[in-house]
Formats: C-alpha cells, sequence, structure tokens
C-alpha cells in the first residue's frame, strides 16, 4: 500500500514538476480499419516528446473505454526501465477513450519539532489522524493524461467530458484531424467552461529539432480553443490550473492538469 502510494505521488509530483518531464500515451496509430485491429500504447515519463528517456509511467489509474461506454482492461501489460506498455484488442467499431488518472493530497506538519509528510487520498485523510497537527500544510492534486483511437467510422459516443477537475470536450473529433485543417477543443473545470486558460501544443520529435516549435493558445469565454496543425505526426497537448476548490477543508490550494497526445494526418 505504501508502494502504491509514493507511486502515485511521484506521478503527481512530475506532473507538476518545473522541470522538462511530460507525462504521454503514445497510440501505435489512432486511426483503425479492418476486422478487429490491435492497438498498442507507450506510456512514459520523460523529457522528450516522444522519445523514452526518464520512467515508466504508473497504469494504475488507466481507464479504457469503449465505444459503447463499457469499460474494457489493457493486455500484456509490461513495465520497463523506461516505459510501459499495454494492449488493446479494438473490437468494437467506433471511439475509444484511454485515460490516466492520478489525484491524491500531500500534507506536512510538525510533531516533536520535527516536520513530518503524509500523502494519500482524500478519503483516507480523516483517518490519518492529521487534521489538527501543528503547522499543517495540504495540497490537492489531480492530473489527468489521455488519448483517442478509432476503429472504423468516428462517433461521439465516448467524448463527453467529466465534470471533475479540468477536463476536455472535443468539439472536432480527436481523430478527425488534419494538416491546415481547423479544430476547436473545449476546456471544462468541474463541467464548465474555462476561459483565459493557456494550452500548449507541440509537435513530437523535439529530440531532432532546435526549436520546440511551441503554440500557445488562450481559451476564449466559451472555454474554447481553435489549432491549426501546421504538419502531419502525433502533438501533445498539455495545460494546468490551481484553485482553492478543495475536496476537503484542510487543503487551501487544489492544482489541476491535463494532457493529450493526437495524430495529425497529411
Amino acid at each position: 500500500m505504501k508502494k502504491k502510494v509514493f507511486l502515485l505521488c511521484s506521478v503527481l509530483l512530475l506532473s507538476f514538476s518545473a522541470q522538462a518531464h511530460r507525462a504521454w500515451m503514445l497510440p501505435s496509430a489512432t486511426v483503425f480499419s479492418g476486422k478487429e485491429p490491435w492497438l498498442t500504447v507507450d506510456a512514459v515519463i520523460g523529457n522528450e516528446l516522444f522519445y523514452f528517456d526518464h520512467v515508466p509511467m504508473q497504469l494504475t489509474g488507466l481507464t479504457i473505454t469503449a465505444p459503447d461506454g463499457t469499460t474494457i482492461q489493457p493486455e500484456n501489460s509490461a513495465k520497463g526501465r523506461l516505459r510501459s506498455v499495454f494492449d488493446v484488442p479494438l473490437k468494437q467499431s467506433g471511439t475509444y477513450r484511454l485515460t490516466v488518472l492520478n489525484q491524491g493530497l500531500f500534507a506536512s506538519y510538525e510533531e516533536n519539532g520535527e516536520t513530518k509528510r503524509w500523502r494519500g487520498t482524500a478519503d483516507s485523510f480523516a483517518q490519518a489522524g492529521i487534521a489538527d497537527k501543528k503547522a499543517l500544510k495540504v495540497l490537492e492534486m489531480m492530473s489527468r493524461i489521455e488519448t483517442f483511437v478509432t476503429s472504423g467510422k468516428p462517433d461521439t459516443r465516448t467524448l463527453s467530458a467529466t465534470k471533475q477537475g479540468l477536463a476536455l470536450q472535443p468539439i472536432t473529433h480527436p481523430n478527425d484531424l488534419a494538416v491546415n485543417e481547423a479544430a476547436v477543443f473545449q476546456f471544462l473545470l468541474d463541467g464548465k467552461p474555462l476561459s483565459d486558460l493557456s494550452v500548449s501544443i507541440i509537435l513530437g520529435g523535439t529530440r531532432y529539432r532546435d526549436k520546440t516549435e511551441e503554440q500557445i493558445l488562450t481559451t476564449d469565454k466559451e472555454g474554447k480553443i481553435n489549432i491549426r496543425w501546421t504538419s502531419a505526426g502525433m502533438y501533445f497537448l498539455e495545460t494546468d490550473y490551481k484553485d482553492d476548490q478543495t475536496s476537503i477543508k484542510e487543503a487551501k490550494e487544489r492544482r489541476l492538469s491535463y494532457s493529450a497526445t493526437f495524430e495529425v494526418l497529411p
């Protein structure tokens, strides 16, 4: 249990680190045809896009939503030194949503003249017995990492955004992206449009060029951004936000992050 909590917190801390580490899932492709194809996904926390150079992503928070809304399990999961990997049989026609959700609380306090630290979930905080500790500081974090994959004809059954935390509501289908065509994405905070949110979009392959070529867009009053893709390839999108809408009164700040991988075709 302690090991699982430590790994969860490590992922969250990396998500909010000032360093260049980014958490991403890289699908083998995002558009498939044919009878019951297979998807393979690499899951990584790294520096370059999309290059394996740091640590594997923990998959304890992985959810794969099939086109009919059911949750399916990954197959052939494995964790290597630099990446995690898993397969998904695409038995249904339509769009799949893959999400890794990590959330938890981080607390520090003083006890017997020493600084102590605690990490866990909001549900376990009360049982931890630290609510009345001296110099208590509690931070709540949530990171959501996603990608979308379609087998056959794209549909929208899995595209409705969650009403918890920072989330993406695609207006343009995420598996219908092409060079020089505009795409519209909407960002929601607890189910409501979030304006003035800064969003970064970067084409993969940063290891092989001198400039990042990052696009930074700001959401409008409806929480929407318009993206024009300049090149074909895999793109990484990320954004973060903080507020005081925590799930427990002891936590004074909530930090949220969202990232996703998209494929843009010629």
